[in-house]
Order: structure tokens, then sequence, then C-alpha cells
């Protein structure tokens, strides 16, 4: 049974997945997810960003156990409307862990965005303080805009979203939607106490939280421009020879990501700095390690398997229970 794109988004929400996704991080800094490193294959039919790769994510995880295959070709954004071609593009396959049974193939493209995005609102939930209201985004694309719906569930008081993108209209258009009625607008949640707004960068990067999900293979965010106890939220620049950060964004913050090994490997932003993972967010959210106080916090996300798994477990549940 295949399960397209628009059926998947009436079926997913953020209020289950960000829960379910809370406890298989700590399960995961516990051992308890049967999870490889991901295999990553370069296209290498050219040069320069059209130089796509493939990736194979295999895991086992309490009743099922799941394969992503992903492709990352950030060419296709440059090839225009006609062909409308994601960046990222995904299949997910879930067995059954008990008779390895196919249960369901999937389109992984919606699940990997809203995935991303709610594991980075556990984090946001568990590192940044309660008080905190102010909100930089540094891009525009579909993570910056499935991270402000995702992020608004578990943060209200982040009322004053700054937003910065390479392409000005491109903020400003995002800026626009998020501030339509919820009638209007259902992705992104209730309008903002003050509006989102186009900002410089310097600007957004000074907000208590930054997210920076940009596709960019150099630094876009410096650390002069972050506040001494900012949290910064990466989930772009995934490859280990890529990176969105500079050098004292990574010096001067304590890190935290969703798997040290996968972090270490797989980040750019971390290898090119010779930098290293202070905490798992599992062991933090298990209260095994204690939360960082009185300084910078950067989460580092590359995504994981698990995560995948958990999103598409909660479509099957969510299909069978509505008896298709």
């Amino acid at each position: 049974m295949y399960i397209a794109e628009p059926e998947i988004r009436s079926l997913l929400t953020y209020e289950p997945l960000i829960p379910a996704l809370r406890q298989a991080l700590i399960d995961f800094s516990a051992g308890g997810v049967d999870q490889p490193p991901r295999l990553i294959l370069r296209s290498n039919h050219t040069e320069g960003p059209n130089n796509g790769w493939f990736a194979t994510m295999p895991v086992v995880y309490q009743d099922v156990m799941a394969v992503k295959t992903v492709t990352f070709f950030p060419g296709n954004a440059e090839l225009g409307p006609e062909r409308n071609l994601p960046t990222h593009m995904a299949v997910i396959e879930l067995l059954s862990r008990t008779t390895g049974e196919p249960i369901a193939l999937m389109n992984g493209r919606l699940i990997t965005e809203m995935r991303t995005a709610a594991v980075s609102a556990v984090a946001l939930d568990a590192l940044a303080s309660p008080h905190v209201t102010s909100l930089g985004i540094l891009g525009s694309g579909v993570q910056a805009r499935s991270h402000l719906a995702a992020f608004r569930l578990v943060r209200p008081s982040l009322a004053d979203v700054r937003i910065w993108s390479r392409t000005a209209e491109n903020a400003r258009r995002l800026a626009e939607e998020a501030s339509l009625p919820r009638s209007e607008n259902r992705d992104l949640g209730h309008p903002f106490q003050f509006g989102p707004r186009a900002t410089s960068i310097e600007e957004a990067a000074s907000a208590d939280v930054v997210l920076v999900a940009t596709a960019s293979p150099t630094p876009v965010l410096m650390g002069r421009w972050l506040n001494p106890d900012a949290l910064v939220i990466s989930v772009g620049a995934v490859g280990p020879t890529v990176r969105e950060l500079d050098d004292e964004t990574l010096h001067t913050s304590t890190i935290v990501a969703e798997s040290r090994q996968a972090a270490e490997r797989e980040s750019g932003d971390i290898v090119l700095s010779g930098s290293r993972v202070q905490a798992e967010i599992g062991e933090i959210l298990a209260h095994a390690q204690r939360v960082p106080t009185g300084g910078r916090i950067l989460y580092k996300s590359v995504g994981m398997a698990i995560e995948d798994l958990v999103a598409a477990r909660l479509v099957w549940q969510a299909r069978m229970a509505a008896g298709r």
C-alpha cells in the first residue's frame, strides 16, 4: 500500500508527533533504538551544488522496522516553477518487527519536513527559558515555515518573529503568510501578536531563539551577532563539508545534538570547527544530564531514521483509526 503526501497531510499533526518524538529521543539515548549510521552516496553526475546525494536510513524500534531513502539535490531549486521539484525527496517503508511483513510505503517529503520541525520543538521546549519572547529565522523555505508552526505549540510566548532570507522577497512573503488568521493558514497556527516581519540578518540573529535553516555551504550566522544566552537551533547544512555557522558560534556554545555519533560524523558545522557534542537531547530529556545554564546553547540537528519511523507509524495508526 502506498500513502501519498495529500493523505499524509490529512493524518499527521504536530500535537501527537512532538510528544512521540520526545519519548523516542529519550529511548535512543538510553540505547533502546537499533539504528546504524546512514549510508550516503553522491550522485557525482556533475560538480558544485547540483551534485546531489542519496541516503538510506534503516531503524528498528518497538513493534516496527523502517527504512527511509532520501535524496537532496539543491540544484532543483533553480529549475523553475515549470518543474516544481523539491530539493529533498524521500520514501519510507514501514515493516512489522514480528513477521517482517511490509505494512506500508509512504511519501517521505512531508514527514521529513514535519519530523525535523517537531524534534526542534522538543529541543526548544527542553533548552529555552519559559520567558523567551523573540524568534529569529534565517531562511525562508519549507523548514522555516514548518518550524514556525511547531515552535508556536511549545512556546506561544515567541511573539516577536524576525525573518531573514538571502532573497528579501521570500522573507517578506513568509512573514505575510505567517500573519494570516488560522482559518486562512492552517499550517502556521495563530497569528503572532506583533506579526512576523522581514528584517536584517543581524536583527534576526539577535533574538532570544535563532533558527538557522539554510542550504548554505558556508557560514551565514556569525557568533558576534548573538546574545550571550541565545539558543541557536541549526537544522541546515547537513554534510561534513558544508556549514551554516561560524567558528565563534560553535566555540562559544554548549553543543547539544540528537546523536553524538551522527553530529560529529555528518555535521560540517561541528567537523570543520573542531567542536564536540557535550550532550544528547535525549539525555537532557531523561534528566541524565542537566540543562546547560548561563551561556549560549547550540542545538545541531542532522536528522535520524528513528524520527521518520515514529512519524510514519503515527500516519499508519491514524489511517487505521479512520477505518481506511
